[in-house]
């Protein structure tokens, strides 16, 4: 079975239980999207055109559209039946589109003036495939467009890695058993996750084109960070 498959079968057996999953493992994960969303500088009115990559349950794509309610956005991710439940958390929204598909093929249709993402671009193995995508990014943009990611990230040191892994198991010990951090959750991180080094990533984006490139929030290995075209 190859990394895609893997990850998209995980996600499709853990669909109805993401959204209490997820605040249980991430830290502080209702505040690190509220910085993704809060990053975006447009009026709150306007009719901006949003991609969300990797839209698990809709949870970013709500709140930029509670946000910038006549937003545009086009939801993207490997799981349908992530989508089936974004699609009913969207379900007051209109102009909002439901796409099936992973990073790697997906071909962008016109341009956006926002595109964001929130714990997918880590699946992206290598850091080739992630360099590549973010100037797939870059050219999918308007002029002035912004992308800003919420992500796992690794530290720049062995020292400062092994810091985060504590913190974040720490965390993760005060909602679930010592047993399944390690035996469910450590396990799952490092058979399908492929995080890299954030201090690399900001130079990436950087050197593609991106402007005010910054790490607008971040808690040992989860950064929200990103630039502007």
């Amino acid at each position: 079975m190859d990394i895609t498959e893997m990850i998209r079968q995980h996600f499709e057996n853990e669909a109805k239980e993401f959204d209490g999953i997820i605040l249980k493992l991430i830290p502080n994960y209702m505040e690190m999207i509220g910085a993704l969303v809060l990053s975006i500088p447009h009026d709150r009115k306007s009719a901006i055109r949003v991609m969300d990559l990797g839209c698990g349950t809709g949870t970013v794509a709500k709140l930029v559209k509670d946000t910038f309610p006549n937003a545009r956005i086009d939801c993207l991710d490997l799981s349908e039946k992530m989508l089936q439940m974004a699609q009913t958390k969207l379900n007051d929204c209109s102009d909002v589109t439901y796409n099936v598909g992973d990073f790697y093929s997906h071909n962008f249709s016109g341009t956006y003036d926002v595109i964001v993402s929130s714990l997918a671009l880590h699946h992206l193995v290598t850091d080739d495939d992630k360099r590549m995508f973010y100037g797939k990014i870059y050219d999918t943009l308007s002029v002035g467009g912004v992308f800003y990611n919420a992500d796992v990230v690794l530290g720049s040191s062995e020292y400062l890695q092994q810091v985060y892994l504590g913190k974040w198991k720490e965390f993760m010990g005060r909602s679930v058993s010592q047993d399944d951090v390690e035996n469910i959750w450590m396990v799952k991180y490092k058979q399908e996750d492929s995080p890299s080094i954030l201090a690399r990533q900001l130079k990436w984006l950087e050197d593609i084109g991106f402007k005010g490139v910054d790490v607008v929030w971040k808690y040992f290995n989860y950064g929200v960070y990103g630039g502007q075209k």
